[in-house]
């Protein structure tokens, strides 16, 4: 099992660069573990690229109704405050904003700390560098900024 960070799930809901890429490790492993605040980051990146005019309403119907199938299937991780405790110290050691410290915090909750062999996916270079130095195995490729 995967940790998807929202910025690598929205890549399977919306065609980018990193698409093809991000299919393909759904195959390998179809089990997608994410924190309890994903839906509304890939509602923001849906509706930004709707205002910006980069989402046609038929890719944005195509969008939504692949996010409902991933949906249905993935687990969450809930709020807690064993999570926002590990948040708050990401971001007192990590250069992160708040939205990536609870995706990465998550997926140190989920993980039981156990990083090693955990595979922590994201779109974002800080974040990246970030669940990198926490010891998560990382896909260094396709990163941004945002």
């Amino acid at each position: 099992m995967r940790f998807w960070d929202s910025s690598a799930l929205a890549s399977l809901v919306i065609e980018e660069e990193d698409s093809d890429l991000r299919e393909s490790q759904l195959r390998q492993d179809p089990e997608l573990l994410v924190w309890y605040g994903t839906p509304a980051e890939l509602e923001s990146a849906l509706s930004r690229r709707k205002r910006e005019g980069r989402l046609t309403p038929e890719g944005e119907r195509n969008a939504r109704a692949r996010l409902g199938r991933l949906s249905e299937s993935w687990m969450e991780v809930q709020p807690t405050p064993f999570v926002r405790d590990r948040a708050i110290r990401l971001l007192r050691v990590h250069p992160l904003r708040a939205a990536d410290a609870f995706q990465l915090a998550a997926a140190l909750v989920a993980f039981e700390e156990q990083t090693r062999s955990s595979v922590f996916l994201t779109g974002d270079t800080r974040l990246r560098s970030a669940a990198e130095a926490e010891g998560f195995t990382v896909d260094p490729r396709l990163t941004t900024d945002h």
